[in-house]
């Protein structure tokens, strides 16, 4: 006997929201805050502004969410870079990870936390603040693990945390942009290699 499955209550969506995020995360990977207009956005995400403000919130919204699911997804290599064991893997590993997300085949060359509002104007300000406050938070990270590192005397004892945080924060980002401008993965590793020939040893 055939059962009939009892409808959802209240109205269904009628789009894969998670699917959506991901197709606006790439928008605004590719051009930025204030490049991706909201037909840009509504046309990749194959939804309606309506649904899109009643999903998402404003434009504001949806570009901090993009960035939440950019964080978790494409550069959750500087998360897992924490975990490894000494200083100089962790800087190896988050140097190695931003090469690789930033040239990988399958999606925008560079980085949407560096790219997102470089060029944003007074209209861009919100999305500029909130990458600004995004990149110190992975920089403040980094820097609370090179100082554990110093006290467990993996570091030096006259090494900076928070110097060395910046520096490898630097490269980091100094690949994601030459990586927009076309550079090959072969050579962006080049420059990750060559940064950490001069990492202090204890």
């Amino acid at each position: 006997m055939e059962t009939r499955r009892k409808a959802p209550i209240g109205r269904p969506r009628g789009f894969d929201a998670e699917e959506a995020l991901e197709r606006a995360m790439r928008v605004f990977w590719e051009q930025g805050y204030e490049g991706a207009s909201l037909t840009d956005l509504t046309s990749a995400m194959g939804i309606t502004r309506t649904s899109m403000y009643a999903a998402f919130g404003n434009k504001e919204d949806l570009f901090r969410k993009a960035l939440e699911r950019y964080t978790e997804g494409p550069a959750s290599y500087g998360a897992r870079a924490l975990q490894e064991p000494t200083a100089r893997q962790v800087a190896a590993a988050f140097l190695n990870g931003s090469v690789r997300t930033t040239t990988r085949p399958d999606c925008p060359a560079g980085c949407l936390g560096v790219q997102g509002s470089l060029a944003a104007g007074a209209p861009g300000s919100h999305a500029r603040d909130t990458l600004a406050a995004w990149r110190n938070e992975h920089t403040a990270r980094l820097r609370d693990r090179f100082r554990r590192a110093v006290d467990e005397g993996d570091l030096p004892a006259g090494t900076d945390p928070g110097l060395l945080a910046r520096y490898v924060m630097t490269v980091a980002n100094g690949i994601a942009v030459q990586a927009a401008g076309g550079a090959t993965r072969d050579d962006l590793q080049q420059v990750a290699d060559m940064a950490l020939r001069s990492w202090p040893s204890a």
